[in-house]
């Protein structure tokens, strides 16, 4: 057996693009770390008649990021915290100093991390895996409020029963 052979496809859906939904969520974050949000975004698809397609996701902010991460035990959230830390420490001298000393680093983060996220839509559900979820990362040292645009795009689902 090859590789090549080891790899099975299964088709999920084909069709024409009918329907696209848009929406802004505001997460109210309580200072450095993971705030789910997997469940504000459910519930939004749940309104937005995309039966198969694609979700994005993207945070509009340089300091704070996005990840899809393991929901079921959080330690894993503490231990993916500490290493963000130990990979851009907030006590080092950066030359970007001008919005506090939580500022570049928080930008770092944000680089190692990600702004946006693109996540499949499949009979009307995000195509997660079992223990996977949706995280905005918070890494000011403070509470924000931060905005995050969702889009899905696909066949409606009218269209997908057809």
């Amino acid at each position: 057996m090859t590789q090549r052979d080891a790899i099975e496809t299964t088709p999920l859906g084909a069709g024409p693009v009918t329907r696209q939904a848009s929406a802004r969520l505001v997460v109210r974050t309580r200072g450095p770390g993971f705030t789910d949000i997997t469940h504000a975004i459910r519930r939004w698809l749940a309104t937005s008649g995309i039966a198969d397609g694609l979700l994005t996701v993207f945070c509009r902010h340089t300091s704070a990021s996005l990840t899809i991460q393991e929901n079921a035990d959080p330690d894993v959230r503490t231990d993916l915290a500490t290493a963000l830390d130990h990979l851009a420490p907030r006590d080092r001298a950066y030359v970007h100093a001008i919005e506090g000393p939580d500022d570049m680093p928080a930008h770092i983060r944000t680089m190692l991390t990600d702004a946006s996220l693109a996540v499949p839509v499949v009979a009307g559900r995000l195509a997660l895996g079992t223990w996977q979820g949706i995280y905005l990362i918070e890494h000011r040292d403070r509470p924000h409020a931060r905005e995050v645009l969702v889009t899905a795009i696909g066949a409606a689902q009218d269209d997908a029963s057809a």
